[in-house]
């Protein structure tokens, strides 16, 4: 780790030992990549979020979707030919059968010329072997699985990008670049990752996670909530980003810094984790918050889990180490009248009254503007997702 502190001037260094920088800068290359493409391939939301997080190098050290031999060694064996490691594949999918390798092809979404991709690998994915290896499963119930099979097009392309623009969005996400200058040298910085409004839970979890002893006194936590697409029933992007807005308006703290991710949720459970890992050490954290069921999901025919309550935990144990990164485990915190929030274990262990609140009664309270205990929820939080 001290190595790694010294090469990127008292943060750790990018996964790879460099920060991938893919936009194109000069205006007469651009011009003459995109005179060179034979198609356009308009994007979509999820294929839009891979793209700029490959731009600006939160995939590192990728330069462009993989191939076909390293998406097949990912899906495998969570590493790709390079020995990287790598929880999902970063693929572009399509439909198109005319495309060939050696081509290049226009990115656009929504108005927008993201990029160019030149081909150098197509082809045609079995996806039941994708699902089983990357989500445990084969079942449509789980939502990723549903989308490889539903969303994603026949083919799948690899190949070096070039960048012209990010994604226009309603809310600011910084670049890792941006988020590594904000960032305090020489210490400690802890991600917690979410993709649903924070409660005081959340908060307390976080902010305990500064005294865990594997973290360094004076650690900062790195509050990076995704905001790309997510399971269908999660609140939308940008409610989320105004609530997370919000939050981080009204907590004052020094050792709390903000910033958003334009990431495309999978809800892989353990892959999802690794994937998460590596993206928050290009952004320069050097531990990760993983609780309990970590990007976990239930079937949606009979509600039962697709993962156990710690495997995301064990999984990135049995990788943190060649990752270069270590994790925090996070703590099952409740609240108890007599203590406010404490863990389970001491409320247990003292016959304390724990308190509830369902998240289906979390959402009938929203909707029928009933109170909502302020020891669940930020009362700011509360206000936009009721104006929302």
């Amino acid at each position: 780790m001290e190595d790694l502190l010294k090469e990127s001037h008292g943060l750790i260094a990018p996964y790879g030992g460099k920060l991938k920088d893919l936009m194109v800068k000069d205006p007469f290359q651009k011009d003459k990549l995109i005179s060179s493409t034979v198609y356009q391939h308009e994007c979509s939301e999820r294929n839009a979020c891979d793209i700029e997080l490959l731009i600006v190098g939160a995939f590192s050290p990728l330069e462009g979707f993989m191939n076909e031999q390293d998406y097949k060694s990912v899906v495998k064996n969570n590493k790709d030919t390079n020995n990287f490691l790598f929880g999902l594949p970063v693929v572009l999918d399509t439909n198109n059968s005319n495309l060939k390798t050696g081509e290049t092809i226009l990115l656009t979404y929504k108005g927008q010329n993201l990029g160019i991709l030149e081909i150098s690998s197509k082809w045609e994915p079995d996806k039941s072997f994708e699902a089983k290896n990357c989500y445990g499963t084969n079942s449509l119930e789980h939502p990723a699985v549903k989308m490889i099979f539903h969303e994603r097009g026949k083919y799948y392309l690899g190949g070096k990008v070039y960048g012209f623009e990010l994604p226009k969005r309603d809310f600011p996400c910084a670049t890792p670049s941006e988020v590594r200058q904000s960032l305090p040298k020489n210490h400690d910085v802890v991600a917690f990752q979410c993709r649903n409004p924070i409660h005081r839970a959340h908060y307390e979890l976080f902010t305990n996670a500064l005294t865990s002893e594997n973290v360094s006194k004076n650690a900062v936590v790195l509050v990076h909530p995704t905001c790309g697409p997510t399971q269908q029933d999660d609140i939308p992007g940008k409610i989320r980003y105004l609530t997370y807005k919000k939050l981080s308006e009204e907590i004052s703290d020094k050792n709390i810094k903000w910033a958003f991710l334009p990431y495309s949720m999978h809800m892989a459970g353990p892959r999802e984790a690794l994937q998460h890992m590596l993206i928050r050490r290009n952004y320069g954290c050097t531990h990760f918050i993983i609780g309990r069921d970590m990007a976990g999901c239930k079937s949606s025919a009979t509600g039962e889990d697709f993962y156990g309550p710690y495997d995301a935990q064990n999984f990135a144990k049995s990788i943190m180490l060649e990752l270069d990164m270590k994790i925090v485990p996070s703590k099952n915190l409740v609240y108890t009248e007599e203590k406010g929030y404490i863990t389970a274990e001491e409320a247990s262990k003292e016959n304390y009254e724990i308190k509830k609140l369902s998240g289906t009664e979390f959402r009938k309270r929203l909707r029928n503007g009933e109170p909502i205990p302020e020891w669940f929820a930020f009362k700011s939080v509360v206000d936009v997702l009721r104006q929302s």
